[in-house]
């Protein structure tokens, strides 16, 4: 994770706008630490004691940034009640600097490594909100289509081979090609997928599960956000541990098991081929976060490939 720029580091002009667009001045801020953002992330106290959430951006240092920033308040500003999201207070937006006000959410992040209790409490909140209905006006891309080219990876990959690849994998590089084809087509479907999920994208409230950046937000098959919740989980646990709670997992437990393979499958050559790209401006540790993330993935294949005839050992995998 990166360290973040704090509110009073905010050019004045920014500060200045949150504070028109809020009504108040801000006289205390708290700088939160954690996520991939080279801007500020602040709850902050206003002069009547109000507490709201700001997060805020240059596009000068990173425009991938605040174009996120931009469509994750279009997305918050339309996602339907019932889905635990902070409310959308206002964004300020002067053509360089992109910031968001949000609703203060008293509650902390999953803790790393993360416990089964939360993460099973993690899992029931997301298939409730997989079953949520979309409204009609909430225009979101299909999973499947922009996650096309990132479940690519491994194809990339073979293209362009990766000296410090895991000999496991690049015996399997077809195999795992084939795989995150399938992957691709299994993320089709009409639920709400909030697409980054990952213990810094969760906040645990007194009154539940809160899902906050909602950027990446699209339509697609309503186990999705479980599993990226389990690789979350995978990555600082022994691969039997995230399989086993797979199984416990009321929705993911009825989901073709090659299916689940497949999208396992993509997320693992996209971390991969990601890794070995120079870091985005002002986010320095996301390249050996998404290694890290790769690394522990393909173990997690290794062992389902290798144990699960249903998951493609009949396939002709190599388990050596």
């Amino acid at each position: 994770m990166n360290t973040r720029m704090g509110w009073l580091e905010l050019p004045p002009n920014v500060r200045t706008g949150v504070e028109e667009l809020l009504g108040e001045r801000v006289i205390e801020a708290a700088t939160q630490s954690g996520g991939f953002s080279p801007g500020s992330a602040d709850r902050v106290r206003l002069a009547s004691g109000r507490r709201v959430f700001v997060k805020a951006v240059s596009s000068e240092v990173n425009l991938d940034s605040a174009l996120l920033h931009r469509r994750e308040a279009i997305i918050t500003a339309a996602l339907p009640p019932g889905v635990p999201a902070p409310d959308l207070l206002g964004i300020y937006d002067d053509g360089i600097w992109v910031a968001l006000a949000l609703a203060d959410v008293d509650g902390s992040h999953p803790r790393r490594p993360w416990a089964d209790a939360q993460a099973s409490s993690v899992l029931t909140a997301l298939e409730e909100i997989g079953a949520v209905p979309l409204p009609p006006g909430l225009e979101l891309a299909r999973s499947e289509v922009t996650l096309r080219r990132a479940f690519m990876g491994w194809e990339k990959l073979h293209k362009h081979p990766l000296d410090s690849l895991d000999s496991w994998a690049d015996s399997n590089l077809e195999l795992l090609i084939q795989l995150a084809r399938r992957g691709t087509a299994a993320m089709a479907g009409e639920s709400l997928v909030h697409g980054d999920l990952r213990a810094d994208n969760i906040l645990l409230t007194t009154q539940g599960v809160m899902l906050i950046d909602w950027p990446h937000a699209n339509r697609g098959a309503p186990w999705l956000d479980c599993l990226s919740v389990l690789i979350d989980v995978n990555t600082d646990h022994p691969p039997g541990h995230a399989q086993s709670m797979v199984a416990r997992s009321r929705i993911l437990a009825g989901v073709d098991p090659r299916d689940v393979t497949g999208v396992l499958a993509g997320w693992a050559g996209y971390y991969l081929e990601m890794s070995r790209r120079e870091p985005p401006p002002g986010i320095d540790s996301l390249r050996s976060f998404q290694r890290k993330v790769a690394d522990a993935l393909i173990r997690w294949l290794r062992q389902r490939l290798g144990n699960s005839p249903g998951d493609g050992a009949e396939s002709g995998v190599a388990t050596g």
